[in-house]
């Protein structure tokens, strides 16, 4: 039995509303898929949530999908932002990527003194995330925001608990009893500078964590932490 594909768009829907899709998602139904007028698909807004749609017209002048009936309202995910410095393209592809199919509410590229690449191109990241939440029935994204200093994020911090993954020791997680809103931090490859270290337990919202003994790359430190977070919270 064919699974019945499941697409993000970028306009809000309604019953009876059709919307022209892109041509890469009308490539995927109508030359992969093969999907003719009528054929069932679901569409997600990121706003409303998602919708059982048909395709109501696949010719020259595009594809063009109706949406028919709400299935599910959107989720709300928790309010747990991922603070992470970018790693190579696709290291940090695969750290966005699992990041929106665990589910956080916002994913906040950070760059420090020992951050050696660049967050990559916004758009390129935003797909990946699609393509996770597609595939994992999520019906909500989180907001991928533009890559900020260390120290502008720092200066401006607020009272939402700041959960740093300290490689050089702190309390276990379960110690904290993890609640929202907060936000797990993790560092680049080589680690946070002494400087960026003071800087980031002086906040009275930084609470020092240790994700065990085991030495884990950045990306794997990024997922574990959140899922440790989201289970200790009970989501």
């Amino acid at each position: 039995m064919r699974q019945i594909p499941r697409l993000f768009i970028d306009t809000e829907l309604a019953a009876g509303r059709e919307v022209t899709l892109n041509d890469r998602q009308a490539h995927y139904l109508v030359r992969v898929l093969r999907l003719k007028p009528g054929a069932t698909l679901y569409l997600l807004d990121d706003c409303t949530g998602e919708w059982q749609a048909v395709i109501a017209e696949a010719g020259k002048s595009g594809v063009r999908v109706r949406a028919e009936t709400l299935v599910r309202a959107r989720e709300v995910p928790p309010d747990l932002w991922l603070l992470a410095a970018p790693l190579r393209r696709e290291r940090f592809a695969w750290v966005v990527e699992k990041a929106t199919e665990l589910g956080v509410a916002r994913i906040q590229p950070i760059i420090s003194e020992r951050t050696n690449h660049e967050a990559g191109r916004h758009d390129r990241l935003l797909a990946h995330m699609i393509e996770a939440a597609e595939q994992c029935e999520r019906t909500a994204l989180p907001h991928l925001a533009e890559a900020v200093k260390l120290p502008d994020l720092l200066a401006g911090w607020g009272e939402r608990l700041l959960f740093f993954a300290d490689e050089e020791g702190g309390l276990p997680l379960t110690d904290y009893a993890p609640a929202c809103p907060a936000a797990v931090l993790i560092g680049p490859e080589g680690g946070f500078s002494a400087a960026e270290r003071a800087a980031i337990t002086s906040l009275a919202a930084t609470r020092r964590f240790s994700l065990g003994p085991r030495v884990l790359r950045a990306d794997t430190a990024a997922v574990s932490a959140i899922a440790q977070f989201q289970l200790l919270a009970g989501w």
